[in-house]
């Protein structure tokens, strides 16, 4: 095969156009010189591709958009970020015939993406599938041994009275964020406590997470970027119980790294091992007691928000991991 054509190791960063998180990596990336081409993979009519391989080499070939062409073959690392969902501009109405096209650039284009040789992901797209599932995350928080409070998932309503009354006041979680509409108008679930008077029969319709309330005084986020941990603590001016609610109402402390306890440190390094992740968003509930309570990890969670050295910092370790690639 001839020596490539295209940019010298680039870094590929997918994600939607109006992501700022993305927005802050690639510019520290900038600032060192190294290449980056970034691209929707969920817009493909803005794309053109041709992937080949076989005859002893593995996929090569071009990707291209308006502004920049990779080579499948270059790419030294892949920030997969926040890419849209596939979707395929259309006039066609018939909806099997689109359903049919998105698969195939979901298994198409996406698989190629996901199979690119020699290249750092972070984090790969499908260990980042895996690791959303909550009940597969409690599982290896446990066994990183991180401090995990009671938690129950079901769909029998008696169960789901009888927890509460064990162990309340519980949280009522869902166990996965999806596009919810009341009127037209998007509404997210937010976590709330519930009585065991409250829970009704309607808990059959579909599995439900409830979890023993901890009694926090602050919430810590701590982004893991390889070996680096980013702890940030958050406090609520206000009585929300899901500090997601209103981000007007709280603030951003650093936490020290040596702050953060060792179990912890331990336990975030054994959780992202056992799931094959480079980065992932922890948050814990801290008690008065200084216990950390582990409530869940994002592999692909949100660190913009915090206060601005740290998110400085994190930008600048993810920046250092896309820069040097995957391990020699």
């Amino acid at each position: 095969m001839a020596a490539s054509a295209y940019p010298p190791r680039p870094v590929v960063v997918l994600t939607a156009l109006d992501d700022v998180t993305s927005d802050r990596v690639i510019t520290a990336l900038h600032d060192r010189g190294v290449p980056v081409v970034r691209f929707d993979p969920g817009s493909p009519d803005e794309l053109t591709f041709s992937g080949r391989a076989g005859g002893g080499w593995s996929w090569h070939g071009p990707i291209a958009t308006a502004t920049r062409t990779l080579g499948l073959e270059d790419a030294r690392a892949v920030y997969y970020r926040r890419p849209t969902p596939y979707a395929v501009p259309t006039d066609d109405p018939d909806a099997q015939e689109r359903d049919f096209a998105v698969a195939q650039f979901r298994h198409g284009l996406g698989g190629l993406l996901a199979a690119l040789p020699g290249c750092l992901y972070v984090n790969h797209p499908h260990r980042n599938s895996g690791a959303e599932f909550k009940p597969r995350q409690i599982t290896e928080a446990v066994a990183a041994g991180l401090d995990v409070p009671p938690t129950l998932i079901t769909n029998d309503p008696a169960a789901a009275r009888s927890f509460a009354k064990e162990y309340g006041p519980v949280v009522y979680k869902p166990l996965r964020s999806t596009t919810y509409r009341e009127g037209g108008a998007l509404r997210t679930v937010w976590v709330r406590t519930v009585e065991a008077d409250e829970i009704g029969d309607g808990v059959a319709a579909c599995p439900h997470l409830f979890q023993q309330a901890v009694a926090k005084t602050a919430d810590v986020r701590v982004a893991a970027v390889g070996e680096r941990l980013f702890a940030t603590l958050i406090s609520t001016d206000g009585d929300h119980l899901d500090w997601r609610f209103d981000h007007d109402l709280i603030s951003c402390t650093p936490v020290a790294a040596a702050d953060v306890p060792a179990v912890v440190r331990r336990g975030i390094r054994a959780y992202l091992k056992a799931f094959g992740l480079v980065f992932g968003a922890f948050d814990f509930a801290l008690e008065a007691s200084g216990a950390w309570r582990f409530l869940e990890c994002n592999p692909n969670g949100q660190w913009a928000f915090v206060d601005r050295e740290t998110t400085g910092v994190i930008a600048s370790a993810l920046a250092d991991l896309l820069e040097k690639g995957p391990p020699s």
